[in-house]
């Protein structure tokens, strides 16, 4: 758009300049040949006049004027008025400011119009002889230049910046085609391609920033991979210890009751510890996996209200009311361990933040299906709505030592990857709504895992 109001401007300028210097010098020289042909007929009147001035009706129509100009001739004192053939125009058509100025002695000229027509008018006295001498001469042709000149200007003008316009936004695409290529590349890193590259560029300069900007994704890749890979080490070295210790600690809790009061307190302590330890390490491999991007996406129709009910009473929660609403979905294209993953993730985290959820709702739209865990729990601050699904986050109004600080976050991850959503919603009077929302067909869902 620079390069059109540039030329814009340009065009405008110079379209200007032209045409004033165009009209200026067309006006003027018309002016100047009507001018002398005026006088040059005014002198010829004037000596005809002298010796024939009883033939003035006569000898006005021997004057030879410009095409569609007129001559008219004025005889004191009897103030009679005689004009050229055709009588088309007379002396009532001259303007009286220029009559009379005439008629007081002073030459004059004066532009008018007449029948819609531009004039230029000349009046001559010629006191010698006792009359007046008045010409008149049409500007059509003038008019009609300037308007072709003007139309010439403004085509001019229009194909100018049309020209710029074209010339700046193919020149700024081929300018910035590397730079958009960039951006593109770093998006789909961001979004998760880790081998997005940019190709090798002609231009020795961009080829440097291509290089460099593939060598810094390579270090990236390289850097994410690694801490990946370590996170999945670390968590399936820490699977053989966390189940020794989980055996460990089921032996002495059958045997509890053989324990001092002090000793069930700590054996309660620890039994809590290695049991979050152990989801704390599942979540972990979880995580790794979905950061890998080798977990893949498995379509397949799932009953939603039966699913959920099933899902529900497995995790413990069989006694949570499920209400359906909205368009009744029979069946749901989906991936059947990512969304029990969601749903259970949402129902614990009820349970360990808010005392437990109060009801599960199923809204059918027309392509989507949004699925509600309620509670009635203390509530979370927007300001934490959004850091509570971060890794490892937690509400201010958690409980010190309950949960991994994980589970929303894997909630989060696996409802992207099907093409939806969370969100956290307020629940009156108190408590929370936290609503999934998923296409109900695999074609409109985001497929980037498969």
């Amino acid at each position: 758009m620079s390069f059109g109001l540039i030329a814009l401007l340009t065009s405008m300028f110079a379209g200007v300049a032209t045409y004033s210097f165009s009209r200026t010098n067309l006006v003027d020289q018309r002016f100047e040949a009507t001018k002398s042909q005026a006088l040059s007929n005014a002198q010829l009147m004037k000596t005809l006049l002298q010796t024939r001035r009883n033939l003035a009706g006569s000898l006005i129509t021997t004057i030879r004027t410009d095409s569609r100009g007129y001559a008219i001739v004025r005889i004191d004192p009897q103030n009679f008025f005689y004009a050229t053939d055709p009588l088309s125009f007379t002396q009532a058509d001259l303007p009286d400011s220029l009559v009379a100025s005439v008629q007081a002695g002073r030459a004059a000229t004066q532009r008018f119009e007449h029948d819609g027509e531009l004039y230029q008018g000349f009046g001559i006295p010629m006191t010698a002889v006792g009359a007046d001498y008045y010409e008149v001469f049409p500007l059509r042709e003038t008019q009609r230049t300037l308007g072709f000149i003007l139309s010439a200007l403004l085509a001019g003008l229009i194909v100018a910046t049309a020209t710029a316009i074209a010339l700046g936004w193919f020149t700024s695409r081929r300018l910035l085609l590397p730079v958009r290529r960039v951006v593109d590349a770093a998006a789909d890193i961001g979004g998760g391609r880790l081998d997005a590259r940019l190709e090798p560029e002609d231009d020795p300069d961009l080829n440097r920033l291509a290089v460099t900007f593939n060598e810094m994704a390579d270090a990236v890749q390289e850097r994410i991979e690694r801490e990946v890979r370590f996170a999945s080490d670390v968590s399936h070295e820490l699977r053989s210890p966390i189940t020794a210790l989980s055996a460990a600690v089921d032996v002495l809790a059958a045997r509890r009751s053989e324990l001092s009061d002090r000793n069930q307190q700590a054996l309660d302590v620890l039994t809590t510890q290695v049991r979050r330890f152990d989801r704390m390490v599942i979540d972990l491999l979880e995580l790794s996996r979905l950061d890998s991007g080798t977990s893949s996406l498995r379509y397949e129709d799932v009953d939603l209200t039966d699913f959920v009910r099933r899902v529900a009473q497995r995790s413990g929660f069989g006694a949570v009311p499920i209400v359906v609403s909205g368009i009744v979905h029979d069946h749901v294209s989906t991936d059947r361990l990512r969304l029990e993953r969601i749903i259970v993730n949402l129902l614990v985290n009820a349970r360990e933040h808010a005392g437990g959820p109060v009801a599960i709702l199923i809204d059918g739209r027309v392509d989507t299906v949004a699925l509600t865990v309620v509670d009635e729990g203390p509530g979370i601050p927007e300001a934490d709505r959004q850091r509570i699904f971060n890794r490892f986050a937690r509400g201010s109004s958690a409980a010190r030592g309950s949960g991994t600080g994980l589970g929303l976050s894997i909630a989060l991850e696996h409802a992207v990857a099907l093409g939806g959503q969370i969100r956290i919603e307020n629940n009156l009077p108190r408590g929370l709504r936290f609503v999934l929302e998923i296409p109900t067909e695999p074609d409109t869902a985001t497929r980037g895992l498969e």
